[in-house]
């Protein structure tokens, strides 16, 4: 089997040491990529710093143009790309081949957005001190990006960070999950045939106990990491003066209440509660349901849970495969066994074969249950019932998370209301809250993170305001 180069500052290399992907549905070797040594990490860093410049002097069509290139390719590679996504994450080809698809539009929107950035003219004539002055407005980047990335989707949420820094004109440095290099490495392979200067990106499969030394390095300015909430604030702590962006756990909630219909609430909670074998910031995981209609819920949700397809990642039938590992699927079927022997009821699985966990549903939690409180990273949900609206968004705010909520109802005022009161980055009315159109704001509040992706989003959090002030004018 071939190893895979990791790239150097736009050049393909390869380390001293091999790094091995596997398929955790069957465990086979999947790819085997080059892993740099601590000198190559430093001259990634060094070439990122020293075109630092003319990366942010970039014309707008030299980055537009190869943000254009990188969607194009994409598109034309997606079969491939969706294959490789499965072989490495356990991932559906299902889901896979929509994940790449997301990522062809989240370069192509980048894109778009890149040619829509423009300076903003503000005159400042509007006292007589400022008579003859015109103030103008551009961002600047910061600097170099360090790019921390998950292994569930490893090539959109690569994307997200790699899109929006190449917008901006601003090197970037990708550190992959190690469980799932080969999508990042492949859109490395694509990033080399643009026109972006060497040293404009590496992307770099270091082991997390690496990973560290990234983080303090005082030449990367930003880090966006999106990952573990432990791991995310311990480097926030780390590096205090530094630009941080965290892109954190949840556990979503779907509040189902008595005017929603209830067919189209059940399959959607069904599907988006197990896809990505819940391996989701956004999968539903609380289930919040109004009193009155709790029966009739159920007796319409179970169903629809217990009719999923549960197999092979490699069959177009699957909708829910493996977890990234064995090791993963044991720690939630634990969390499911320690709620059961606390009281709850086992509606729906709670088995486990391998690394796959049958889809599961729970009622009857108690609130300090891991499934209820923390973020499961599984395919499980719990179903609790409340008197009403109060009620139901009490139970969602009484949570250390707040990314994304949905909330089934017909009522515009009910609507309207949980967008005011429930503590949350996004509320999602008529549907899950595993929604998310890549060019909207994404992200959360409290324990779920700090700023936003979506590419505009990004832009802002990867530049500052810079100010220019003209003097002497004819306004």
């Amino acid at each position: 089997m071939d190893v895979r180069p990791f790239w150097l500052a736009g050049r393909p290399a390869t380390g001293d040491a091999e790094l091995t992907v596997t398929n955790s549905h069957d465990g086979r070797v999947v790819g085997l990529c080059s892993v740099p040594t601590a000198d190559q990490v430093e001259e990634a860093v060094a070439a990122a710093v020293a075109v630092r410049g003319q990366a942010a002097a970039l014309p707008i069509h030299v980055r537009a143009d190869a943000l254009a290139h990188v969607s194009r390719r994409l598109a034309e590679r997606a079969e491939e790309l969706a294959r490789l996504i499965m072989e490495e994450n356990g991932k559906p080809i299902f889901w896979a081949r929509g994940e790449v698809n997301r990522a062809i539009s989240t370069f192509r929107f980048a894109a778009e957005e890149t040619r829509r950035l423009s300076g903003e003219v503000m005159r400042l004539d509007t006292e007589a001190g400022s008579a003859g002055r015109l103030a103008y407005i551009s961002r600047v980047p910061h600097g170099p990006v360090l790019a921390i990335t998950p292994f569930n989707f490893p090539l959109n949420l690569v994307a997200h960070k790699v899109a929006p820094a190449i917008a901006v004109g601003a090197p970037v440095i990708v550190k992959p999950a190690p469980a799932t290099p080969l999508s990042a490495l492949v859109l490395g392979e694509i990033l080399a045939e643009t026109d972006l200067p060497e040293g404009m990106f590496s992307v770099l499969p270091v082991p997390n106990d690496r990973a560290g030394a990234l983080v303090e390095d005082p030449r990367l300015p930003v880090v966006s990491f999106t990952g573990s909430g432990p791991v995310g604030y311990a480097i926030m702590d780390q590096v205090p003066r530094k630009h941080v962006t965290l892109e954190l756990g949840g556990n979503a909630a779907a509040v189902v209440l008595a005017d929603a219909d209830l067919d189209w609430a059940a399959s959607r909670v069904a599907l988006f509660s197990n896809y990505q074998a819940g391996q989701s910031c956004i999968a539903v995981q609380r289930v919040i349901v109004e009193e009155s209609v709790r029966e009739d819920f159920l007796a319409r949700l179970v169903p629809a849970v217990e009719a999923l397809v549960v197999g092979d990642p490699a069959d177009d039938r699957t909708q829910v495969g493996p977890l990234v590992s064995v090791e993963a699927a044991e720690r939630v079927e634990q969390w499911v066994k320690e709620a059961v022997a606390a009281g709850a009821r086992l509606l729906a699985g709670g088995t486990r074969e391998g690394a796959t966990v049958a889809p599961t549903v729970l009622a009857d939690v108690p609130h300090d249950a891991k499934v209820s409180c923390e973020e499961v990273f599984g395919p499980v949900m719990i179903v609790q019932s409340v008197s009403g609206v109060d009620e139901a968004f009490a139970t969602v705010n009484d949570s250390k998370y707040g990314l994304q909520a949905g909330v089934f109802t017909r009522n515009l005022d009910v609507a309207f209301r949980a967008n005011r009161e429930l503590e949350v980055g996004g509320v999602v009315i008529g549907d899950v809250p595993s929604y998310r159109a890549d060019q909207m704001p994404y992200g959360g509040i409290k324990e779920s993170g700090v700023g936003r992706e979506g590419i505009r989003s990004a832009i802002v959090d990867f530049t500052y305001e810079k100010v220019m002030v003209l003097t002497g004018l004819s306004l």
